[in-house]
């Protein structure tokens, strides 16, 4: 796994661009968050060199124009992301981590059934 940890929320955003949009220009980044975000380009293509720093996203080259994509992929991201935060938070106990959402009231009946019934098929 690559530097994933060391990945920042506003690198994240365009993380999350990349990969819904493999080989995507930093124009068409910039353009995709201009309602979300008040960046400017500069910002943009900032994240961009960092991403590309931390190897997490790599370039083909096409003539003037460069076409960015993801080295690591979104779900090795979560994954690593996920076992992270559990092992920062929890020890690493999921027993702990689904308690502490359930005593704080942070889950539905409904998710609470859809739990059960992941770990029943889980088990058979």
């Amino acid at each position: 796994m690559k530097e994933t940890s060391s990945i920042s929320d506003a690198e994240l955003t365009i993380m999350k661009i990349i990969w819904k949009n493999p080989n995507i220009t930093a124009n068409k980044i910039i353009e995709q968050l201009s309602d979300k975000t008040k960046w400017k380009p500069n910002t943009v293509k900032t994240l961009i060199n960092r991403l590309l720093k931390k190897n997490v996203i790599g370039f083909n080259k096409e003539g003037k124009e460069y076409f960015y994509y993801a080295v690591v992929q979104e779900e090795s991201y979560i994954n690593a992301e996920s076992n992270s935060f559990l092992n920062k938070i929890f020890n690493g106990s999921v027993i702990s981590m689904v308690l502490n959402f359930v005593d704080n009231k942070k889950l539905s009946k409904n998710e609470i059934k859809e739990l059960k019934d992941i770990l029943n098929k889980n088990r058979e």
